[in-house]
């Protein structure tokens, strides 16, 4: 319309009533073109949902053998935070699970059972979070006659390690008497982590108990090696018809003042979970590492297991006796394969032949479950994945019959069945570019259907830089959820290309580096890592981790040379931070999203154009009425938004609530900042030398682990993998705002 001409009122009239009738409703079209909140309609990112492309990208896990993780009880509710499973002997046929708040629930081992009982709740006496709370339980061998099983918990004021005798109730089978309780056994703990967990009975009739070596980062106590001290042991007690407990005559150190006599093993830094073989006798023990090794023992009478002088096969600390003196493990793995094992079982079912006399253990940060095979001797035959469980692995279980079940912080049981197995890296393509996700490889052009966003708070990557797709099947949606937990359907395909400008600041110099993709497929998720060649003209499947040492020009960097190590992700290391409990994907969430992206030349909000091209499952109404993370350079934030919101995308995948993290901090952006466990707490992980140190000293940053951590590029940088380059823009941002709780 020219300037000065005049629009007839009736046709205005007309316009706005037709577009009263049709309302720009519909599937997706959130509400009007007023979404933005400002009072003025502009265009859509996005008008219309683009068709994807055909992938090739396997949607299916490969099968790889016959065992495999199915749910065992599909209608029982799931579980709060269970630690472990066990059955009471008695011929009954139950199943007993231990949730870490103090709680023991029992149900039949039935396929369709459907509800589970109270069986003791000692909520009133433990504490919990982290490391800590209700963590083991053992049935007297003679339970059946005498109704005696025992537990062991943590309690505080002081904190400690108890182990206590029960009785159940003399009318239910099915609840046990609370009032029973009888301490058998406490031992002070320093710190709030390393706690072990289980108790279990022996073929000798003896009570075994593990105990960690009280905790921090490396045994600052040496308790370890301290022949004196219970921590750092497995410990060897009789506990049937006395009192409370005496020591074996027959136990290693008995008569020997320089060891306490309840002593079987020592040298042990965490041992979480351990079992013994029913058709041997072998007690088999995971014992969690520190920096770089997990191990995987068989425990034998008064051996020396090596921490903290050894961490597995490796030196730990310097001046170490003669490795002669001490016990290495059968097995171990890096932490390029996983950073806490689980320990598992020997299986002796009847339902899995192919696992017949082999360890099934498994990895709690990635949820991989692994298959252990040794000669009579001990001599490892294979390692192989056996699946990749939909939760992070606390404990496995024994029924009855000897079959195995595992345990996760999802709250589902599984059960290990003959049902196919699989390979992670099975059915990708070795090339990046026969995977049909780039319809240009040499220009990186997404093929039709993958749709391009940015994260507010991305992830530090030592100055990588990084795009990033998202793919759907066609008509699939994705279900919403204000607080970030999407639940996205099988075949979604996440797309993230990293490269690095080898000049600091010239585009020019740009260099591809890897693309990752994390593919949803059916029960599971998987992740893989293409590398790109020298030439840059195409990636290749990343078959296990790997590093390379970049030499970047850089004006900032001393001598004008940046010289850095760069890690390229495994498969399994993927979900070592694409954890369960944060949902699997990090990047595409709520607050991430709800901000502008340049779609081609018109700006929108990203949530708002996801919403009018129909990718959620209900329409999600105005953007504005969500939260959003701040970015570390916006100005305009609240100092406390930039810097928790970087705190949640750097690290709240482990540090939340049910995290992988061995601590109860919880870095969300949504709880408190009380609630975090941070502020003004001391340290249970290591004080870093620091006088008077706080996780988060209000107004020091001096003084607050949680800075020095990430400034640090030592074994003690947080986080641990993925990244050797302080962030020095996020540890400015985060030391400003720590001076400013005052």
């Amino acid at each position: 319309m020219r300037s000065g001409s005049v629009f007839p009122f009736y046709k205005l009239f007309f316009v706005a009533l037709l577009l009263g009738v049709l309302g720009l409703q519909g599937c997706g079209k959130a509400s009007d073109s007023d979404m933005d909140g400002d009072g003025v309609p502009e265009p859509y990112g996005m008008e219309t949902r683009p068709t994807l492309a055909p992938l090739n990208i396997p949607l299916t896990p490969v099968s790889s053998g016959d065992p495999a993780l199915v749910a065992a009880f599909p209608d029982l509710p799931a579980f709060t935070s269970p630690v472990y499973l066990t059955h009471s002997g008695d011929g009954t046929n139950r199943l007993f699970v231990v949730e870490q708040h103090g709680v023991i629930k029992v149900f039949n081992n039935t396929p369709d059972v459907s509800s589970a009982s109270v069986f003791l709740d000692i909520t009133d006496r433990v504490v919990d979070g982290g490391e800590l709370g209700l963590l083991g339980l053992a049935f007297d061998p003679d339970y059946e006659t005498n109704g005696y099983f025992y537990v062991y918990y943590t309690a505080a004021s002081p904190l400690r390690s108890v182990l206590s005798r029960f009785r159940v109730s003399t009318g239910n089978a099915n609840q046990a008497n609370v009032a029973s309780e009888t301490v058998l056994m406490q031992v002070d703990q320093p710190y709030e982590n390393h706690n072990g967990g289980t108790i279990t009975f022996g073929p000798d009739g003896m009570l075994y108990w593990g105990l960690g070596d009280g905790g921090s980062a490396g045994d600052p106590q040496n308790n370890g090696q301290n022949n004196l001290s219970l921590l750092g042991k497995m410990l060897r007690i009789n506990v049937r018809g006395v009192p409370t407990y005496t020591v074996p005559a027959d136990n290693p150190f008995v008569g020997n003042a320089s060891y306490r006599p309840e002593i079987w093993a020592l040298g042990l830094r965490n041992p979480y979970r351990f079992s013994f073989d029913r058709e041997n006798g072998r007690l088999w023990l995971a014992d969690v590492g520190q920096y770089e090794i997990e191990e995987i023992d068989v425990i034998e009478k008064g051996k020396n297991y090596g921490w903290n002088w050894y961490e597995g096969t490796r030196q730990y600390r310097d001046g170490a006796p003669s490795a002669s003196l001490f016990e290495f493990p059968v097995f171990e793995y890096d932490h390029n394969d996983g950073v806490s094992v689980t320990g598992g079982y020997v299986y002796r079912g009847a339902q899995v032949l192919a696992l017949q006399g082999k360890y099934v253990y498994a990895d709690f940060a990635t949820s991989y479950v692994w298959v252990l095979t040794v000669d009579d001797n001990l001599n490892v035959q294979s390692n192989t994945l056996l699946a990749t469980s939909e939760q992070n692995v606390s404990a496995f279980g024994e029924d009855e019959a000897g079959e195995l079940y595992v345990v996760g912080y999802g709250g589902t049981i599984y059960a290990v069945r003959a049902e196919g197995g699989s390979d992670p890296l099975a059915g990708f393509p070795a090339q990046l570019s026969d995977t049909g996700l780039f319809s240009d490889i040499s220009s990186l052009t997404p093929a039709s259907g993958l749709i391009e966003y940015e994260v507010q708070a991305p992830l530090w990557s030592d100055h990588a830089e990084k795009t990033r797709w998202i793919a759907l099947p066609n008509s699939t949606r994705i279900s919403f959820d204000a607080n970030g937990n999407w639940q996205f359907p099988v075949g979604t395909v996440l797309v993230k290309h990293f490269a690095m400008e080898m000049t600091a600041g010239d585009p020019t110099s740009t260099r591809r580096l890897e693309t990752r993709v994390l593919v949803r497929q059916t029960g599971s998720w998987v992740g893989v890592t293409y590398r790109w060649n020298a030439q840059e003209t195409d990636a290749t499947l990343q078959a296990a981790a790997d590093t390379e040492t970049l030499v970047v020009n850089d004006s900032t960097a001393p001598g004008g040379v940046r010289t850095q190590e760069y890690f390229y992700p495994g498969s399994s290391e993927c979900l070592l931070c694409h954890t369960p409990v944060a949902g699997r994907v990090l990047g595409v969430r709520t607050r991430q999203l709800n901000h502008s992206f340049d779609y081609n030349g018109v700006t929108d909000n990203q949530l708002r154009a996801w919403n009018h091209i129909g990718l959620f499952t209900t329409n999600i109404g105005r953007y504005d009425s969500y939260a959003s993370h701040r970015a570390l350079d916006d100005t305009s934030a609240t100092l406390e938004a930039r810097a928790r919101s970087y705190l949640d995308a750097n690290c709240a995948f482990c540090h939340t609530a049910g995290g992988t993290a061995p601590s109860a901090l919880n870095f969300s952006s949504t709880v408190a900042l009380s609630a975090m466990n941070a502020v003004d707490v001391v340290p249970s992980s290591g004080n870093l030398g620091i006088a008077n140190a706080r996780i988060i000293a209000p107004g020091d940053h001096d003084r607050s682990v949680l800075w020095h951590r990430m400034v640090l590029t030592d074994d003690n940088r947080m986080p641990r993998l993925g990244s050797n380059v302080e962030d020095s823009a996020a540890t400015a941002v985060i030391a400003e705002w720590i001076d400013s709780l005052l």
